[in-house]
């Protein structure tokens, strides 16, 4: 009959808690890279759900040729809230972010654009332009052909 000795008992006591160790740690990093990924996706699925309650339409644009001005009004149509300064504007494919006027329903300080308040925009330029496009923060836009 065999007896164990001490070495073999340490040994196996060694293995044991470095087994232990590794195990926990693993399970560690595992619910951590979980957790980021459901939070991830907790984000999409947020942003796309702001995307379908998110509807503009320009209502009107003009351009003034006597003073070189486009004059655009934008209603928020949708049910989310935006903000005026995530909003883009593309004039003839070229961005445009030199706005001498920019106001929801007059108000020229706030930055929050309710559902169902008009955004007015203005914008200098030299020559007519033929097509507009405005860009709301979530990305959804509207076109218009002048």
């Amino acid at each position: 009959m065999f007896r164990l000795g001490f070495s073999v008992s340490g040994s196996a006591a060694i293995v044991f808690v470095g087994i232990f160790l590794a195990f926990s740690t693993a399970y560690t990093a595992s619910t951590n890279g979980f957790e980021r990924v459901n939070d991830a996706q907790s984000a999409v699925d947020d942003e796309a759900l702001e995307r379908q309650n998110t509807a503009l339409n320009i209502t009107n644009a003009t351009y003034d040729s006597g003073n070189g001005t486009l004059l655009l009004d934008v209603d928020n149509e949708g049910a989310a809230e935006l903000s005026v300064g995530a909003v883009d504007l593309l004039v003839d494919n070229t961005y445009r972010d030199n706005f001498t006027a920019r106001r929801v329903d007059g108000d020229a300080a706030t930055d929050l654009w309710l559902p169902g308040e008009r955004l007015h925009l203005e914008v200098s330029l030299p020559t007519r332009p033929t097509r507009v496009k405005v860009v709301s923060g979530p990305g959804v836009a509207d076109v218009e052909v002048l």
